[in-house]
């Protein structure tokens, strides 16, 4: 059974046994999906690593009009249900300047943050050896997480995602070094290619140390950019 945390998530134990705490993997999914979105990729990872997969606090009412947001798992148009992390600031009606609704981001932000926390002795992990991977909505909240506490985190991969505009003059300090794999589609409607590429520019800036690239996909994570993120992320084990 799932320990009792903050946020419902799916936890997958590494392969093998060890006396001692293994490192992990917190997931956070993209607008419209749920905790399982992303297993098929999270279980390609490093088999050491224990996966904890979370699923976002609001569930997603009607319709969603970001049908991509479910692409990584082939989601039909018009997918009903799922959960979000926040809703979105339009402004204009135009999505690629969106941003996310302050009061939500906040509070999806903290019962990260909380959950990582109850995860870490619930699962007896290596709190030195915590990663964070996120698509879309996840990988904006992944990468807000690492400007709060960039201490807490070894890792982050954000697939298809932006900085929010919130953390984006954050200049914290311990975030130097930190490696961040940053992926982008060049066929995005979402989330074009040069808001992923912003990202990567200000993490630079900053002193992490960034892999990015950009691939001939849509809004979903394509065969070749898994295999870029599960080399990257087995270098980092190693």
């Amino acid at each position: 059974m799932p320990a009792d945390l903050p946020l419902d998530h799916v936890s997958v134990e590494p392969d093998g046994s060890t006396d001692s705490p293994a490192p992990a993997v917190f997931v956070l999914h993209g607008r419209g999906a749920d905790e399982e979105d992303l297993l098929p990729v999270a279980q390609r990872l490093p088999d050491e690593l224990h996966v904890v997969s979370l699923r976002a606090p609001e569930p997603l009412m009607g319709v969603s009009d970001e049908r991509s947001e479910s692409e990584a798992r082939g989601a039909p148009q018009g997918y009903h249900g799922g959960y979000t992390w926040y809703e979105l600031d339009v402004p204009d009606g135009d999505l690629h300047e969106s941003q996310p609704a302050t009061e939500e981001f906040r509070r999806s932000l903290d019962l990260v943050s909380k959950t990582i926390d109850a995860a870490i002795e619930a699962y007896d992990l290596d709190s030195d050896r915590v990663g964070l991977l996120g698509f879309s909505q996840g990988a904006i909240s992944s990468l807000s997480l690492l400007l709060e506490d960039p201490d807490r985190y070894a890792w982050v991969v954000a697939l298809h995602g932006y900085l929010a505009e919130s953390h984006a003059d954050s200049d914290p300090d311990g975030i130097e070094d930190t490696p961040v794999f940053v992926a982008s589609g060049t066929a995005d409607q979402i989330i074009p290619t040069q808001r992923a590429a912003a990202a990567a520019d200000r993490l630079r800036e900053l002193g992490c140390t960034i892999e990015a690239h950009e691939y001939g996909s849509a809004h979903g994570i394509a065969p070749d950019e898994l295999a870029d993120v599960v080399e990257w992320v087995e270098a980092r084990l190693a």
